[in-house]
């Protein structure tokens, strides 16, 4: 989890602010806003969801209580007819004529109350009888003359003895005025083995039954049908004069139940009603647009002028930290705005900048002065130490030409003067101090050849230069002061033929040089002190030693490699010299590394004394 975090808020470094703040925006305000506005949608639609099932089930209830007392209070009147005996005998007697039926019948209605059913629901009771002496009319009829009836068919369908039947007459009885019928049809037959089969029908009354039903304020579409067949509604579809309508299938029904009506099947449908809680919506539509503008576009207004406020100020402060790096001054910021955080980081800022350009002008300046005179002393002690050189092999090389001509008296003078012309055009030439070792290497077999002219055969030698190391620049006449002292100190102590032999090449990181002779060799305590001479040589030194050459060398050498470089000399009396300089290459410039550093070093000065006459 740990890494998590810390990788997440590695990411959020590489945002800007305007990013950050659009985050901060989104999952602190719109995310926390969505969720909370859902679960509140969801909470009221699903109790105006449990509310509208709570009010459908609560509809269906009622409707079925009322088709069922209406049955009920049908079957009630049905059983006493079924139990009168009086009406059970009348229907058994075989009548002579229509006289004598009507005459029966009359009596009968004295004391029935057929006709009293009527002040309930119910607008008919028809009584059939297999009697054929029965004249059809009024409530009753031969049982013969129905058999072909819809109520008659459905009835002996349902195999039972007592069900109900929804019905259209259609064409039976072109003068009826309700066409649609649902009846409670039932077998007298409880006083079984008196007379033929009997039966009685009776109607409950579909257009009160109807009313009823559409008069309720219900709210929601009720649906009461039996199988596909919509027996009434509250929402049209009751016309008694029609045949009933049919389900389409595409009504959207919210809640169903069924329960059994004396072998009928009844469902009650309750419609899909629109939900209460986005009609309400609906209702304030306006008002909602306005609070949704108000919290999701007033939030990002105010975030995109917080976010102006850091970043025009931030960007001003970066572009001047840009400035520094790109042009290395450091100028003020202008109009700092704001007392916050960023404000008086602005301020503090600038107050950095007065101080580091007070500094500056008095530290830098003093300093770039100090090294301007230390530069100027150091290349005052390199001209003294060229001073010295130049006589010194000067008066060898004269002293050469001298002994030459006393001794033998020929005519070679001319090619000394030659190469003595060659080694002072070399030597004098001090606009640098540094050479390469291929060009020292060339000094070194010019001065060697010249010095034949005074040793003769005495003098042998043997130069290597390894080809990777031709390009260091060194200090000027460095070998050539170590080989001059092989051949004066060497060979003036050794009348045999003397060798001397230079060797240049690279170890890994180190440059060697080495200088041998076999010459007259030192003695052991002239060599230790000219090992301390060497290796703790100072400028004062040179007014005081005697090898004067030599200690110029080293300390030429220690100047260019900020003293990284090692001086071992070892030497036999009798035998010779083995003189070592061990240079490490990192402190070591080639030829075009020296050049482009020198070119970079004198536009960095043009530019600082450029800086300086504006700030004057």
């Amino acid at each position: 989890m740990r890494k998590f975090w810390h990788g997440l808020e590695e990411r959020l470094n590489d945002y800007n602010i305007k990013t950050k703040l659009i985050i901060i925006y989104v999952f602190c305000m719109i995310l926390p806003m969505v969720m909370t506005d859902s679960l509140i949608l969801y909470i009221l639609y699903d109790g105006a969801q449990r509310e509208r099932d709570y009010q459908a089930r609560n509809i269906c209830d009622a409707v079925q209580y009322d088709l069922e007392y209406i049955f009920e209070e049908a079957a009630n009147r049905m059983n006493n007819i079924y139990l009168d005996r009086e009406i059970n005998d009348f229907l058994n007697a075989e009548y002579d004529g229509p006289y004598e039926f009507f005459s029966a019948k009359t009596k009968l209605a004295a004391k029935s109350y057929l006709d009293l059913l009527s002040r309930y629901n119910i607008s008919n009771v028809v009584v059939c009888a297999d009697n054929e002496t029965i004249v059809n009319g009024g409530h009753f009829y031969r049982l013969s003359g129905v058999k072909n009836t819809a109520w008659y068919k459905a009835y002996e369908n349902s195999g039972r003895n007592m069900c109900a039947v929804f019905y259209y007459i259609g064409e039976e009885d072109q003068s009826a005025m309700t066409k649609r019928r649902i009846s409670l049809v039932r077998h007298l037959n409880y006083f079984r083995g008196e007379g033929g089969e009997k039966l009685v029908r009776v109607d409950i009354d579909y257009n009160k039954l109807a009313r009823k039903l559409t008069s309720l304020n219900y709210g929601y579409g009720v649906y009461v049908c039996a199988g596909e067949r919509i027996l009434f509604s509250n929402r049209g579809h009751s016309g008694s004069s029609e045949d009933f309508s049919v389900l389409t299938g595409e009504e959207s029904v919210a809640f169903q139940t069924s329960f059994d009506l004396y072998g009928e099947t009844i469902d009650i449908l309750i419609l899909q009603q629109a939900s209460s809680v986005f009609s309400q919506l609906a209702k304030h539509k306006l008002l909602i647009g306005f609070l949704v503008c108000v919290n999701l576009f007033l939030p990002m207004v105010m975030v995109s002028v917080v976010n102006r406020s850091f970043t025009g100020r931030l960007r001003k402060l970066g572009a001047a930290f840009q400035e520094v790096r790109d042009e290395g001054s450091l100028q003020e910021i202008e109009c700092v705005k704001g007392r916050d955080e960023i404000g008086t980081l602005m301020k503090n800022y600038n107050r950095m900048v007065c101080r580091m350009n007070d500094l500056i002008q008095r530290v830098y300046k003093n300093r770039l002065e100090k090294q301007e005179i230390e530069l100027a002393r150091q290349n005052a002690e390199l001209l003294a130490l060229h001073s010295q050189i130049n006589p010194h092999f000067l008066f060898n090389v004269l002293e050469s030409i001298r002994m030459r001509c006393i001794l033998h008296q020929e005519d070679v003078t001319a090619g000394m003067i030659e190469k003595l012309a060659v080694l002072e055009r070399q030597n004098i030439n001090w606009a640098s101090d540094h050479v390469t070792l291929a060009e020292e290497i060339r000094f070194v077999e010019d001065y060697l050849e010249l010095q034949r002219y005074r040793f003769g055969d005495r003098l042998r030698y043997e130069i290597e230069l390894a080809a990777e190391c031709e390009d260091y620049l060194i200090s000027k006449l460095t070998l050539t002061t170590f080989v001059e002292n092989s051949c004066v100190h060497g060979m003036e102590r050794k009348s045999a033929t003397c060798w001397i032999y230079v060797r240049v090449y690279q170890k890994g990181n180190w440059l060697y040089m080495e200088i041998e002779d076999t010459g007259g060799g030192m003695e052991e305590r002239a060599v230790e002190e000219m090992n301390a001479g060497m290796r703790d040589c100072a400028i004062d030194d040179i007014k005081e030693n005697a090898h004067v050459g030599i200690i110029n060398a080293c300390l030429r050498l220690k100047m260019l490699t900020k003293e990284n470089v090692v001086f071992s000399m070892e030497s036999e009396v009798g035998v010779g010299t083995f003189m070592t300089i061990r240079v490490n290459t990192e402190y070591l410039q080639r030829k075009e590394q020296g050049m482009r550093e020198k070119t970079d070093l004198q536009e960095e000065a043009a530019v600082w004394e450029e800086k300086g006459a504006e700030e004057s």
